[in-house]
């Protein structure tokens, strides 16, 4: 879920406009919400996201296609603002303004957002004894996983959050071993 550095800086103050403009109207829960929902929307409909971000498409026809698709399914300062963005020119830019943002609610809810990579899926007991073990780690009052599947890991998993990593994979542990035992002979 790499985004680009460039379109992050740029991003940043439209996710901070938003947050406060939720904060002050008292719509933060929908926004944050709406935001969320909208990062699993994009993430299935990369053809919406190619069509947005495409400098081609007039922006008369983007407010049409946003209108369609989004408008009866979001709150109406949710939507205004993704006009807003559309108008700027800047909508191309809608992922990393929903990861500014939600990382500007989380911080302030002292939600952790921690990427795991792992070998195979985890079971529902292992993603809860995770986020149980995390949380104690980072005094975090919750926990939010993105979990990616990863299976030249071989085993194991690799925990990443802001400048931390952890690797309890099995290919870390092989390459480790290589290490030493090149050393030794």
């Amino acid at each position: 879920m790499s985004v680009n550095p460039l379109a992050s800086k740029i991003a940043t103050p439209y996710a901070r406009a938003l947050y406060d403009f939720s904060v002050e109207q008292n719509i933060m829960h929908q926004v944050t919400a709406d935001f969320q929902n909208l990062e699993v929307f994009l993430a299935k409909t990369p053809e919406l996201t190619a069509y947005l971000s495409n400098p081609v498409i007039r922006v008369k026809q983007k407010e049409e296609i946003l209108t369609k698709t989004l408008k009866s399914q979001l709150n109406s300062g949710t939507f205004k603002f993704l006009m807003v963005l559309v108008k700027r020119d800047r909508i191309s830019l809608l992922s990393s303004v929903i990861k500014n943002y939600l990382e500007l609610v989380y911080k302030t809810a002292s939600v952790k957002m921690i990427e795991v990579s792992t070998a195979s899926h985890f079971t529902t007991l292992q993603k809860l004894n995770l986020i149980k073990k995390l949380k104690e780690l980072t005094n975090a009052r919750e926990i939010r996983l993105a979990v990616t599947v990863d299976p030249t890991l071989i085993g194991g998993f690799l925990i990443k959050t802001n400048s931390k990593v952890i690797d309890f994979t099995i290919k870390n542990q092989l390459e480790n071993l290589t290490k030493h035992l090149d050393g030794v002979f």
